[in-house]
């Protein structure tokens, strides 16, 4: 018997570019990271950082001017075997059985991601009639026990509704029970609590923890949110511009972040300021993509940064100071006062 790979999903060296009229951008330019089989990563970076573009790229959901350029996506199912996501054709059958089946979605938005001239319960049986070997009347049965299970009260009544007929919070669970009515693999949730108010975003963060343990659905969480990250996630990779600067276990990375974009990240959390008169920020703004500095990405806006040596030549490699624990600085020692184990 073929043993199971321990990590569900594996992204090596991914690279992905948009060709505009100021020429390539490269909206991606090197990721890798895995997610262990089981288990809830975070992606996480402030807005443009390239999250949402690598989380698309898993489903080949990037469209023109957007190109995979290289690099592998992985994935090793349950069963067994092992398919490499970027070699398949886009009329190639494996990829319409990954996409939505196999490796599931929560999208940004609920009231896009679901149609408002069609009721939820056609929505979600669609779906599951897409997926699984299932008449409509089972079909049925499956999406209201999925909409019971993300805690929709009355699910068997709600099937007849439209989206617009239920709230924010009601319409992302909606959106949950879809992605998960397939039993996938693999669940990405891209910003699953944006534009909710802070007690709904405590719900949904709840319930894909449960649902999570309850169904053994390996996660992608993409996120900006490092308190949903403090609650959720086993593993951290903190994204910027395009490129993974930190990654490791989410207690030691939040605990000790040693990237100094991280440690930024961390010290413009208001539970962690509440001593200060004015809350920390990082200084200026993720540059355009097009305007990609060189050495360092993050050395504009680093307070560590050191002229002749961040801002020259190619963007620092991850590099291992622990065990599952890598960091992209040039100054790294420098930072911390020595070597960094």
């Amino acid at each position: 018997m073929e043993a199971v790979a321990e990590n569900v999903l594996e992204i090596e060296d991914l690279r992905v570019s948009f060709y505009t009229e100021e020429g390539e951008v490269r909206a991606v330019d090197g990721v890798s990271f895995s997610i262990p089989r089981g288990s809830i990563v975070g992606l996480v970076g402030e807005s443009g950082c390239g999250k949402s573009v690598t989380s698309y790229s898993v489903l080949r959901l990037i469209q023109r001017p957007g190109e995979i350029k290289g690099g592998s996506i992985r994935f090793n199912p349950q069963g067994g075997g092992s398919v490499d996501i970027t070699a398949l054709d886009e009329q190639d059958d494996a990829l319409y059985h990954l996409r939505g089946g196999a490796i599931s979605m929560i999208f940004q938005e609920p009231m896009t991601a679901l149609s408002p001239v069609h009721t939820v319960g056609n929505q979600i049986c669609e779906a599951i009639m897409l997926h699984v070997d299932a008449d409509p009347e089972r079909a049925e049965e499956i999406a209201a026990e999925m909409l019971d299970k993300v805690g929709i009260p009355n699910a068997r009544s709600r099937l007849d509704q439209y989206p617009f007929e239920m709230s924010g919070g009601m319409r992302q669970r909606v959106v949950i029970a879809m992605a998960l009515a397939c039993a996938p693999e693999v669940l990405i949730a891209d910003e699953p609590t944006t534009a909710l108010d802070v007690t709904i975003q405590a719900q949904i963060i709840r319930l894909i923890k449960s649902l999570q343990r309850d169904l053994g659905t390996s996660t992608l969480l993409i996120t900006h949110d490092l308190g949903v990250v403090a609650q959720l996630v086993d593993h951290i990779a903190v994204m910027y511009l395009g490129r993974i600067v930190e990654q490791g276990d989410v207690r030691t990375v939040m605990k000790d972040p040693r990237h100094p974009y991280t440690m930024g990240l961390l010290e413009s959390l208001p539970g962690l300021a509440l001593d200060k008169e004015r809350l920390s920020s990082i200084k200026g703004s993720v540059p355009s993509l097009a305007e990609r500095p060189p050495g360092c990405p993050f050395h504009p806006r680093c307070p560590h940064a050191e002229p002749g040596v961040c801002d020259r030549g190619d963007p620092p490699e991850l590099h291992q100071i622990g065990e599952a624990r890598m960091v992209a600085c040039l100054r790294l020692e420098a930072i911390h006062g020595g070597p960094v184990q």
